[in-house]
């Protein structure tokens, strides 16, 4: 194995919070509090950990501050899609063709 699983990504809300941030390039928070059904103070907690790690970027855009945008930096992308990758490796390592569907 050559990629290797985050442990800043790797919490399920996390890895969840970072696909909609990929899909979406800048989300705003409410969006992904309605999406992964959390708490303000659970989303809150995630989303901290991940701009502390410095992989995503918070920021409040025009003139409405109450409203929060999310969005990957350079560094987060590169270890999300580090992450998918060890994953895709486990995944592939471990699916077992059975034997009459082997071409």
């Amino acid at each position: 194995m050559t990629a290797e699983l985050d442990p800043i990504i790797h919490p399920t809300h996390r890895l969840r919070i970072c696909a909609m941030l990929v899909a979406g390039t800048t989300v705003e928070l409410s969006v992904i509090k309605d999406h992964l059904d959390l708490s303000p103070s659970a989303l809150s907690k995630q989303v901290a950990a991940l701009v502390d790690a410095g992989y995503v970027k918070q920021e409040r855009l025009g003139s409405d501050t109450r409203r929060v945008w999310l969005s990957m930096t350079r560094q987060g992308l590169k270890a999300y899609r580090g992450h998918v990758a060890a994953l895709q490796e486990i995944v592939n390592a471990t699916t077992v063709i059975p034997a009459d569907q082997q071409s």
